[in-house]
């Protein structure tokens, strides 16, 4: 009776957290609501008096989320509505947000300055089609992820800022059919004469023309060019809505008609054997596994990460397995099966070992080892028992151990692409061991062991994102697992989130890379150190790790160390604690291949 009360209290907790998680962007969307004229009805569906998660991001038109846990907002797609008015402040309560896409709509005035402040993880910002004046703000150059910037078809005026030609990651950009004049900024020459047409008053080497008085000859192609330009980007428009966005739609209203469904699909093949690559003396089937997670109760979800959730499972004999349910997969049947085989032959001590699967239609369900003590997000940040050094260091050498192991230990390498504390579980005796490996070979666009072309789905997780890597543009490098590594290390130095700062930033609004890096620029980098950690004999080499971790986390990719050298290093302050020493398990042939 005790422990269930207890239980209920946690459980009450928890949903309290997850409400006060999405209480800024609840607020964010009330604010664009009331803010937006909506003549068509279009936002009538967004009522707030259910502010649930599942509601949130996934019952609001043009509103999506992280992942089905993740409470915070990624994108806000609201095109072709009729909507009027200006751009709403209440965006500065949608931080997370990545994509903002309100093409095709009556929205008039100026880009607000301080949308990159608003906005700082902004990849895709379209709002092409509109009735936007004034100049483009300069200001949009502090938004250092953008990946496209679309403003065709509207009203601005003045020059470009020559900031936007400093945004080396955008690969897709317009301002065509604008009033804009002056000179093209000479590192936006490598984008084509079509993203500047329509612009009488521009000149510049991009479209060929000189800065200084036209030619009637040169006024009358650029006329016919920007009137051809219009006509070709309409039927370029609706040929893209009609192929590809209209599609899209369909596919993920479908998708949440059958959301609800997906339980009674896995009853239908209950009596399917799952597949485990070490042969167990009794046959488990799908429906064993149902009635070890009580038919996926969500109250038996132990993990949740870009991947899918995570379920605890106990089988009828006792024994403990974890189900995932991966999210979504872009490889067949056949080629899934094939991925599979070769992850269950990775076995690793600081590893979770991946025992066999589950393929029920489009459902894909993977079985895990079960890591009772959970995952280290959740002890350093929800877990009352406060870690102590010497165990949060072995927790680092550990977890490095394995991640060093897939880059330089496994033939072919793997790089993960969603590192994390929350993929970090432990074991029965507090080991470290690493989930979710491979699986971005799963829910890529790309493929290749070593690198590839990602679609959103790779992403990685919010807050640990190397500034390099933005989704669709990027390619896949170790480098890039660095860098989330370095933001696990830091959090495990200094207690706080990777993706926001909270009591010990004193104020900061923004994510522990940034906090640490203003910290260090102005000299408090030990100010940075979990409080409860200092004067207990270990300072010194907590200055020393989290110095480490920092120079993981650098915006270079090439100033960051290998995960091998960085387990070294781990591994040479753990050897003072008495940590035992591992054996030598990289072949020196892949030390520098891959980095």
């Amino acid at each position: 009776m005790k422990k269930t009360i207890i239980f209920r209290s946690f459980t009450f907790l928890l949903l309290l957290i997850v409400a006060a998680a999405i209480e800024d962007d609840v607020k964010c969307l009330q604010g664009v609501k009331k803010s937006l004229q909506d003549p068509n009805q279009n936002l009538e569906s967004w009522v707030f008096t259910n502010i649930s998660v599942s509601f949130i991001c996934k019952q609001l038109n043009g509103v999506s989320c992280w992942n089905e846990q993740e409470s915070r907002i990624i994108s806000l797609q609201l095109p072709s509505m009729g909507l009027a008015g200006q751009i709403p402040e209440s965006l500065q309560y949608c931080r997370s947000l990545q994509s903002l896409e309100l093409p095709g709509n009556d929205l008039s005035g100026s880009i607000p300055t301080q949308i990159c402040n608003w906005l700082p993880y902004l990849t895709t910002l379209d709002l092409s089609s509109n009735r936007f004046s004034g100049q483009i703000p300069p200001e949009i150059a502090n938004c250092r992820f953008l990946n496209n910037l679309i403003l065709n078809d509207n009203q601005f005026s003045g020059r470009i800022p020559y900031g936007l030609g400093q945004l080396d990651r955008i690969r897709k950009f317009s301002v065509a059919n604008n009033a804009l004049t002056g000179l093209i900024p000479s590192d936006l020459n490598k984008y084509p004469s079509e993203d500047f047409s329509g612009n009488n008053g521009l000149c510049g080497e991009s479209i060929g023309k000189r800065c200084g008085k036209l030619s009637s000859k040169s006024l009358a192609i650029i006329i016919a060019a920007g009137v051809l330009g219009a006509a070709g980007s309409i039927l370029l428009a609706f040929g893209v809505w009609w192929w590809c966005i209209l599609p899209s739609q369909r596919k993920k209203r479908k998708g949440y008609e059958e959301k609800g469904n997906w339980i009674q699909r896995l009853r239908s093949h209950r009596l399917l054997q799952v597949t485990l690559f070490q042969k167990p003396i009794v046959k488990v089937k799908l429906n064993d596994l149902m009635a070890a997670t009580n038919n996926f109760d969500p109250e038996n979800i132990v993990n949740s990460t870009k991947t899918g959730e995570s379920y605890k499972a106990v089988l009828s004999d006792g024994s403990t397995l974890s189900i995932k349910r991966l999210t979504i997969c872009k490889l067949n049947q056949k080629q899934f099966k094939i991925e599979m085989h070769k992850l269950g032959q990775l076995r690793h001590s600081n590893l979770v070992p991946l025992l066999g699967f589950c393929l029920v239609e489009d459902e894909k369900l993977l079985v895990y080892k079960h890591m009772p003590n959970g995952s280290l997000h959740s002890l350093l940040h929800t877990s009352t028992v406060s870690l102590d050094w010497p165990t949060r260091l072995r927790i680092a050498i550990g977890s490095a151990r394995g991640l060093a192991w897939l880059h330089h230990g496994s033939d072919p390498p793997y790089i993960h692409q969603y590192i994390s504390s929350n993929v970090i579980l432990l074991d029965d005796d507090m080991e470290p061991r690493v989930t979710d490996f491979g699986l971005s070979r799963l829910l890529c666009s790309g493929s290749g062991s070593v690198s590839g072309h990602d679609s959103n789905d790779c992403f990685g997780e919010l807050g640990y994102i190397a500034p390099e890597f933005s989704g669709s543009s990027s390619v896949r490098t170790t480098k890039s697992d660095v860098y989330s590594f370095g933001v696990v290390l830091l959090e495990l130095v200094t207690g706080e989130k990777g993706v926001e700062v909270g009591n010990g930033g004193e104020g900061f609004k923004g994510n522990l890379v940034d906090w640490v890096s203003q910290l260090t620029v102005s000299g408090r980098a030990q100010d940075a150190i979990d409080k409860r950690l200092l004067g207990r004999g270990y300072d010194n080499e907590m200055v020393r790790f989290f110095k480490l971790g920092s120079s993981c986390v650098a915006s270079r990719p090439k100033e960051r160390p290998s995960l091998y050298s960085v387990y070294e290093s781990l591994k040479t302050m753990g050897e003072q604690h008495g940590f035992s020493e591992q054996i030598n398990e990289f072949p020196a042939m892949n030390y520098g291949k891959l980095d």
